[in-house]
């Protein structure tokens, strides 16, 4: 993708988060870093060619919290800009005091085991006789 397309696509991300786009670099790396109050800040290394994205944080309070969206950029298929920035919002929803958002699908599969068991689902510990 055209670098310039992509700092449109973060711009207009940002614009639906706390986040500012606040460098955008092409010359050395295809670079674009951001930051939020209080002091969250990352930066994203877009591909030429064939690699993928990268993110990294220069804090040492920030870094841990990227280990998810690094994990997600790392797993199979290629991942668009917008999709990395989600993962990476997602994990900073702690550091920016925002509640952690629940995943739809647990939450799905959670409310299927509450309640009673079924007839043909026997409870530990009590012998259907």
């Amino acid at each position: 993708m055209e670098f310039k397309s992509l700092v449109e696509a973060a711009e207009k991300w940002c614009s639906g988060n706390p986040f500012d786009l606040i460098f955008a670099e092409e010359d050395d790396e295809r670079r674009l870093d951001f930051y939020a109050e209080p002091g969250v800040s990352f930066y994203v290394l877009c591909p030429g060619g064939n690699d993928n994205f990268h993110v990294w944080s220069e804090s040492e309070d920030c870094l841990p919290f990227l280990q998810l969206a690094q994990d997600y950029i790392s797993s199979c298929g290629k991942k668009t800009l917008l999709e990395v920035l989600e993962k990476v919002f997602t994990s900073f929803r702690p550091l920016l005091g925002l509640p952690d958002l629940e995943d739809d699908n647990f939450e799905h599969y959670h409310a299927d085991m509450e309640g009673e068991p079924g007839p043909d689902h026997q409870q530990m510990g009590v012998s259907q006789q």
